[in-house]
């Protein structure tokens, strides 16, 4: 994947050289509390740099590393997608809406019909988002997982068809 660019966004691939920031975010709880991890991953720059693979990608405001996203090809024309704000002086500013845009944006121009996520009932503001941008629910899972501590958590399955996608920016372009 060529880096997507949008103002001053750039979505990449992940790199052996964005291991370590990965790491620091894989093992921060704050960070990673809303994916069932409140203590964090315990992993290390060398294990996440071995795992980064195509569908890796980070976040850049400027030069500056401030998430993490992320998709997958789940066959028959699906991609499932992940992100995360993990600068928490990024959070509330309509970046995580701009980059999910940019990422959904180039999966339907390279040929996914559906995108498909799911999100913790808890984390209403990506609801919010994902909502915005088109997503429909489609099936609540309660007590569907334990999270690190052992506490039941619900999520929320979304899907998006391209016809119902409400992207937030002007086309963007690739670099």
């Amino acid at each position: 994947m060529d880096p997507i660019r949008y103002e001053n966004l750039t979505v990449r691939q992940a790199e052996a050289a964005d291991a370590k920031q990965l790491a620091a975010w894989w093992n921060d709880g704050a960070v990673m509390a809303h994916a069932g991890f409140p203590n964090g991953l315990g992993t290390s720059e060398e294990e996440v740099a071995k795992g980064l693979g195509k569908g890796a990608l980070v976040i850049q405001e400027n030069d500056r590393l401030i998430g993490e996203c992320n998709y997958r090809n789940a066959g028959m024309g699906v991609a499932e997608i992940g992100i995360k704000i993990c600068e928490t002086d990024c959070q509330n500013r309509g970046i995580g809406r701009k980059v999910l845009s940019l990422l959904i944006g180039w999966l339907f121009k390279n040929g996914y019909s559906k995108i498909i996520l799911d999100t913790n009932l808890k984390n209403a503001r990506a609801q919010h988002v994902y909502e915005s941008l088109g997503f429909r629910r489609v099936r609540t899972n309660v007590d569907a997982w334990k999270d690190q501590l052992g506490r039941l958590q619900t999520s929320i399955d979304y899907e998006l068809v391209e016809k119902d996608f409400i992207s937030c920016v002007s086309d963007a372009f690739q670099a």
